[in-house]
């Protein structure tokens, strides 16, 4: 309830607004009454009232200064001067001093009705969008932690320009980023006979392990440096050095801390892995470079020529596999095939520019590929065996000798991947969207997020609420507020509870929120209903 608080030196004005007022109607209360200015601060301070009724000549302080105090004070609250002085610069003081409204005296029951529900009207409007705003600084703080990895990853593959054109941040990060050398190391999970029959459930646990053990070895001996999960088997670290620090000291660490993971992992997890080494960067817009580098070290050594073969590899980072991967992998995600076709054209280009390119090395591109479909859209609920039951993946990989091959076979698996994931009709998409509505139903009364829907469901966030919006029509946010709208008008219907306990029933501990928001959704006050039920 909204809380008023009168300031008059007249007993019988004082009294007479007690009984004007209509207090139920705008659903409001008494917070207190006050003879003059000085008095009315102290009250104020007290009460923390929403709105303060006050007259301008008063003893010992009067209304003017009082509110100049009160502005000075930065009070949030709604000001209404009720005087019997018409004088034009009592009304200019009160404009500059931003008063809602500047009754005078006598004043009628109707107009003071109107004033308040007026004044009422602009404290809900702030009070919405003083929640909304802590709503938003609430999930931008949750959200915090996946937006740094997210442009960490975009910094490291080279698809930056999607988050930033340059760094906007606070000094002591623009020295981490902009007065220190970087360079970064690969890791690849080798292909073994065990992991190769590892459910991709297994291999997210092999995963989580594994960074595990690589974030313990780097905040010891590494502290200012960053881990990026790539995709499915490959990972890399980004070391930000000292620009005072010898380059070859800088890499004899690098090299020990790649040989303590090595070590480890096999130790712990009883899994090998790679270990790839970038060249040192002197600018962070060139770190991107650094992981094509240290990923090409990491084929170097996967494709390591067979007696009496040769192997030609690619050199030139203008191929760039790494940031193909990543736009790639997003556009599969999400079942944007004119994106990935797109992409992949503007790949294949590139490989037809380059010499170097051998059958070999197609057909390493197309396993990887595969490793990473298969993976990325296992994290959005699509199994890809499913999608393709009578692929022999190896035969038809052999058949992939030049890049036309290669561009052929990704767009037709793209196509039938995009096609075949029909939103409303995957049974796993259904199941999901089944469980929110419930979910929403049952725990209404609860602080119930889409970060919550995104932990019981081993799905993204983003993905949820697309499959969500795409079935039912609404978001997930504004689905759980028509349940708990119902839910209330329900509970006034009943005439059994007080506003604010239909209010904590309904998940809200802010009555005036909750009061706004009905309000919102029904277009009357949760007091209005009540009393017309």
């Amino acid at each position: 309830m909204w809380k008023i608080l009168i300031i008059d030196d007249d007993f019988q004005v004082l009294e007479g607004m007690k009984k004007a007022i209509p207090w139920e109607a705008i659903d409001a209360e008494f917070a207190g009454e006050a003879s003059d200015g000085a008095e009315g601060l102290e009250m104020i301070s007290q009460t923390q009232p929403d709105i303060v009724i006050t007259d301008i000549y008063m003893p010992v302080m009067n209304g003017l200064e009082m509110i100049e105090k009160l502005r000075e004070a930065n009070f949030p609250g709604e000001i209404i001067i009720l005087s019997g002085y018409t004088d034009f610069q009592y009304a200019r003081q009160a404009l500059r001093l931003h008063v809602s409204d500047y009754l005078s005296k006598p004043v009628t029951v109707d107009e003071l009705r109107t004033v308040l529900e007026k004044v009422i009207k602009e404290l809900e409007a702030k009070e919405l969008i003083k929640m909304e705003q802590e709503d938003i600084r609430k999930k931008l703080m949750l959200y915090e932690p996946f937006g740094q990895q997210e442009w960490l990853k975009s910094v490291m593959t080279g698809t930056s320009h999607k988050w930033v054109s340059g760094l906007n941040l606070p000094p002591a990060e623009q020295q981490h980023w902009i007065h220190r050398h970087h360079l970064v190391m690969g890791i690849e999970l080798m292909s073994t006979i065990r992991t190769a029959n590892l459910s991709l459930i297994d291999w997210n646990l092999f995963r989580f392990a594994l960074a595990n053990i690589i974030q313990e070895i780097l905040s010891e001996d590494w502290p200012e440096s960053d881990f990026i999960e790539l995709h499915s088997h490959h990972a890399a670290i980004m070391f930000h050095i000292e620009p005072s620090e010898p380059a070859d000291a800088a890499l004899s660490r690098i090299h020990a801390i790649g040989n303590r993971i090595t070590d480890c992992v096999l130790m712990y997890l009883k899994l090998n892995i790679r270990i790839g080494i970038g060249q040192m960067k002197t600018a962070w817009q060139e770190i991107s470079d650094s992981t094509e580098e240290a990923f090409l070290d990491l084929l170097q050594q996967t494709m390591t020529p067979q007696p009496g073969k040769s192997t030609s590899l690619p050199s030139d980072l203008a191929i760039r596999p790494i940031k193909f991967y990543q736009e790639l992998a997003e556009a599969i995600v999400y079942s944007k095939e004119e994106t990935a076709s797109q992409i992949v054209d503007a790949y294949i280009h590139q490989l037809q520019q380059t010499p170097t390119i051998t059958p070999a090395y197609l057909q390493y591109l197309c396993t990887e590929l595969w490793t990473i479909f298969a993976y990325s859209l296992y994290s959005v609920g699509i199994v890809l065996d499913e999608l393709f039951p009578d692929m022999h993946l190896p035969s038809e990989i052999m058949q992939i000798q030049t890049t036309t091959h290669l561009q052929e076979w990704l767009r037709a698996k793209i196509h039938i991947i995009a096609t075949s994931r029909h939103w409303n009709e995957n049974s796993k998409h259904k199941e999901a969207v089944d469980f929110m509505i419930q979910y929403a139903h049952d725990h209404y009364a609860e602080e119930v997020s889409l970060e919550d829907m995104s932990k019981k469901l081993y799905l993204s966030r983003n993905y949820l609420n697309q499959i969500f919006k795409k079935s039912t029509g609404e978001t997930f946010t504004n689905y759980l507020i028509q349940v708990r709208m119902k839910k209330a008008q329900a509970l006034l219907a009943e005439g059994k509870h007080l506003i604010y306990e239909i209010s904590e029933k309904v998940g809200y501990k802010n009555v005036p929120y909750f009061s706004s928001i009905f309000k919102k959704y029904t277009g009357m006050s949760p007091s209005e209903v009540g009393k017309s039920g």
